[in-house]
């Protein structure tokens, strides 16, 4: 059904009556009309599908030595009550596509998936990264299946003279979404900790990982402009920082825009340091300036409101919503 076949003539405020009469009816009256139209419209497909995505690292969602319960274990699993916290934080994004950090591997991811689906959440697609980080993987739960997922676990880059990888790689996971493909690429950037004197809280290896990972990118979306991509994880840095300026730009050319997120206090931080008690935000949605347009205005929050979010993780989630 078009909506050339629609009939307003029994309206009596339709098209053909006055300027002034329309402005005579009352506006929940002429609301009430609005809403009719659009209970016709909506069905007709002229509404877009939106697809929420987000991004949350989970804080060492697997075994190693660490405090618990108040004792110091040798290579022990997160606790259960930071598990159950976390999956709180999970189900309050609601995400139709979750890029997640520091998972240990399949095993976790797959504990992950089964306690989420257990509490309604379903995520029936996975996939993940085996890079030279042999402990902390970064991985994507999604509702929607998947065009193609492509691993980029040798990326290297050179430092110092040195040929190094990027130990959690690149994870490229592709989209088509009414008929629109879009693609999610994961990062987890070197952290602060160094023991390189001629480097300082890693700046310069986090700066050569993101180029490393920015060059792959590029060679396979040229054109920012008509490609559709999200750049978006954990990149242990400031946006000021020289890694993130890797991924927004080249020259004069554009390459991906942050998108700006706050929490329900209009508060941007994503990441608390207990030791130093500091709050900054590291964790990122950087979209390509097509898909720029695709952004749901409001829709970037970063969720709080959820008592035990830092029981959960030292970070918080960040989400966004993409209409199609």
């Amino acid at each position: 059904m078009g909506t050339d076949n629609l009939d307003f003539s029994a309206n009596p405020h339709s098209v053909g009556q006055s300027a002034n009469h329309v402005r005579g009816v009352p506006a929940w009256r002429r609301l009430a009309s609005l809403l009719v139209v659009l209970s016709v419209l909506l069905p007709l497909g002229l509404a877009a599908d939106t697809v929420r995505v987000a991004t949350y690292n989970l804080n060492n969602y697997l075994s190693m030595d660490r405090m618990a319960s108040g004792h110091w274990r040798e290579d022990y699993p997160k606790p259960e009550d930071e598990k159950t916290a976390l999956r709180a934080c999970i189900r309050a994004a609601n995400a139709d596509v979750l890029a997640v950090q520091e998972v240990g591997g399949p095993a976790y991811l797959e504990e992950l998936q089964r306690d989420l689906k257990a509490e309604g959440l379903d995520y029936p697609h996975t996939a993940i990264l085996m890079g030279p980080d042999e402990e902390r993987r970064v991985a994507v739960l999604s509702r929607l299946p998947f065009a193609r997922v492509i691993t980029h676990d040798r990326l290297a880059f050179t430092l110092g003279g040195e040929r190094e990888a990027v130990r959690r790689g690149l994870l490229e996971v592709g989209f088509e979404t009414d008929g629109v493909p879009w693609t999610l690429f994961v990062v987890h950037l070197k952290s602060r900790w160094t023991v390189r004197d001629d480097d300082p809280q890693a700046a310069s290896q986090r700066a050569a990982e993101a180029q490393a990972a920015r060059d792959r990118i590029r060679a396979a979306f040229p054109d920012p402009q008509t490609d559709n991509y999200l750049v978006t994880g954990d990149f242990n840095d400031a946006r000021d920082s020289s890694a993130l300026r890797r991924f927004l730009r080249v020259g004069d050319r554009e390459l991906a825009q942050f998108v700006e997120a706050v929490d329900s206090r209009g508060e941007a931080w994503t990441f608390h340091y207990r030791k130093r008690d500091l709050y900054e935000r590291v964790d990122f949605l950087l979209a390509s300036p097509a898909l720029a347009q695709r952004i749901v205005l409001g829709s970037a929050r970063v969720i709080d409101l959820l008592p035990d979010s830092l029981t959960a993780s030292d970070h918080r989630p960040v989400c966004v919503e993409l209409a199609f």
